[in-house]
C-alpha cells in the first residue's frame, strides 16, 4: 500500500481530539468511524496507523483482534511537532505540493518540508535574514 499523507494527518487529528490525559483514542472496525477517518477503508487506517506509530507519533499504542481493535494513548512529542506543522489545511497541502515537486513522499521527508517549511514563515513574519 502507498503511504498517504492525508490518513496520518486525519489519524492524528483524530487521536489528538479524542485523547486526554485519561482518555485514549480508540479504532474499532465495527465502530462508526470518527469524522477525520470517514474518507478512509479499515485497512488503509490500519496501515497508516502502523506507519504512525512506526515514526514514533504516538505513546502507547496496543492492537486487539488482528487490529480490528486498537487503543492509543496519546500523541508523542514527535506527533504533536508534526501535526502542529500540518495542521492549517493551506499550509498543509503547500507541503504535499512540495514533496510531489520533489517526488519525496516519506513521513521523514514530509516532516523535514513542514518543519522548514515553517521555519522559512517565521523568518518572513520577522524579516529575518
Amino acid at each position: 500500500m502507498r503511504l498517504n499523507p492525508s490518513c496520518i494527518r486525519a489519524i492524528l487529528l483524530a487521536v489528538e481530539n479524542k485523547t486526554d490525559f485519561k482518555t485514549p483514542f480508540v479504532y474499532d472496525k465495527e465502530s462508526p468511524k470518527s469524522d477525520y477517518l470517514a474518507e478512509f477503508s479499515h485497512e488503509e487506517i490500519l496501515y497508516h496507523i502502523k506507519q504512525a506509530h512506526d515514526a514514533g507519533f504516538f505513546d502507547g499504542i496496543t492492537y486487539y483482534n488482528a487490529g480490528n481493535l486498537i487503543y492509543i494513548g496519546d500523541l508523542s512529542f514527535k506527533g504533536h511537532e508534526f501535526l502542529a506543522n500540518i495542521r492549517n489545511d493551506t499550509f498543509y497541502n503547500k507541503v504535499k505540493d512540495i514533496g510531489a515537486e520533489l517526488g519525496v513522499q516519506s513521513l521523514k521527508d514530509l516532516t523535514q518540508i513542514a518543519l522548514s517549511a515553517a521555519s522559512l514563515l517565521i523568518k518572513s513574519h520577522f524579516n529575518l535574514p
